[in-house]
């Protein structure tokens, strides 16, 4: 009898840790799920944008063992009234520019500040965009034109079969995807909540199986395609997207932060919008990219790459806003203008006729009004004129 108690008393402590770590497991669970919901709210916006470590699972971006990459200062310019009306009507939260690779304004505004890492939302396509080039270069892809399921088999039967690496870079995959983010039930905020809750993002492109038109026919934005590019990378490389972004693109940069990236739950880098960086260490980036590849003597990313990513390749609607590998290019632009853009107001809007370099990050929830990004772009190009 003895023996039983003493069995029965062991099974119940062990389902007792059982329980207790499920219960734990849940709770991590249900907390993301709460950050996703309240994510955006008016109240926590700002914050939760500077401390996207605090509610997602995440991982680091080594920024390598070099120094820092000076940003020198330049001669200041003056914010017009009108500058300061648009800060604070779009809830600017940070605003850098760079002037023949020199600082001519700084500043920081709803409590925040120049050591914060900020989300970058859908700017960090265009970074993914740049690893791209560099594996491209590097002949672990032999053409664009290859079919996407060559080095992601995993879509083969999904909606991306078929896909080409070319159409997902510059979307026009012909996946259906309903990128509202004010719809609960819309594919964009489905794929928040497998994120929250540790899924997986292969798995949730792999599950896509509804195309919408033949790939290559019609541009539609579609954030998954990010990703599906990252499954390739990753496909081609056999190396995830972390250590090769920080080996190829992150540590020539010679950031003053080691940026990081949320992830899903078996780990894998959420490429499309998860890369959390300091200001000036985008404005590096964008330095970067904005000298056709070059920094500091080291040639980053192909010129070739950057020429042909920054150009409107993609079939947008004429009249507007034009889209290449993972770069955005305004209407009007001259030769040389073109942009990274996250939703809430991230950008990197690059000038290179110009030598101008403009970073801003923001919690804009009214980011989706109509004419919100063209006012936008009119700021950062009356600020470019100026200079």
């Amino acid at each position: 009898m003895r023996g039983i108690l003493k069995w029965t008393l062991r099974i119940l402590g062990f389902l007792a840790i059982v329980a207790i770590g499920i219960g734990l497991w849940k709770r991590e669970e249900i907390a993301r799920l709460m950050a996703v919901n309240t994510l955006f709210a008016s109240e926590h916006i700002v914050e939760n944008f500077s401390n996207m470590n605090s509610a997602f699972l995440h991982t680091p971006v080594p920024r390598g063992d070099g120094p820092v990459m000076p940003l020198p200062p330049g001669d200041p310019i003056t914010l017009t009234e009108g500058t300061l009306d648009w800060i604070e009507d779009r809830a600017v939260t940070s605003l850098l520019v760079l002037h023949q690779g020199e600082v001519v304004h700084e500043s920081y505004h709803l409590e925040t500040a120049p050591d914060d890492r900020r989300i970058s939302w859908s700017v960090a396509k265009s970074f993914l965009s740049a690893l791209m080039g560099v594996v491209v270069n590097e002949d672990y892809i032999a053409s664009l034109d290859d079919p996407v399921t060559q080095y992601a088999p995993e879509l083969k039967d999904s909606a991306y079969d078929g896909a080409t690496i070319r159409n997902v870079l510059q979307m026009t995959s012909g996946v259906r995807f309903d990128e509202d983010y004010l719809d609960y039930d819309s594919d964009i905020n489905r794929m928040g909540r497998v994120l929250a809750l540790g899924g997986s993002m292969d798995g949730f492109a792999a599950g896509l199986d509804a195309p919408d038109t033949p790939p290559g026919e019609r541009w539609q934005y579609v954030s998954i395609d990010t990703h599906v590019v990252g499954m390739v990378i990753r496909g081609a490389t056999g190396r995830d997207i972390p250590s090769l972004l920080s080996e190829k693109i992150i540590a020539p940069l010679g950031l003053e932060s080691e940026p990081y990236y949320i992830t899903d739950g078996e780990g894998v880098a959420f490429v499309l919008g998860g890369l959390n960086l300091t200001t000036r260490d985008y404005a590096r980036f964008g330095l970067m990219i904005e000298q056709n590849g070059q920094l500091g003597g080291q040639q980053v990313v192909p010129a070739d790459w950057i020429a042909a990513s920054t150009q409107p390749s993609a079939p947008t609607h004429p009249g507007q806003i034009g889209y290449g590998y993972q770069w955005w290019i305004p209407e009007g632009s001259e030769s040389g203008q073109f942009m990274a853009r996250g939703i809430y107001g991230q950008y990197i809007y690059i000038d290179q006729a110009r030598d101008v370099v403009i970073v801003t990050t923001a919690a804009d929830r009214a980011f989706r009004e109509p004419g919100a990004n063209d006012a936008n772009i009119a700021m950062f190009r009356r600020i470019a004129g100026a200079l």
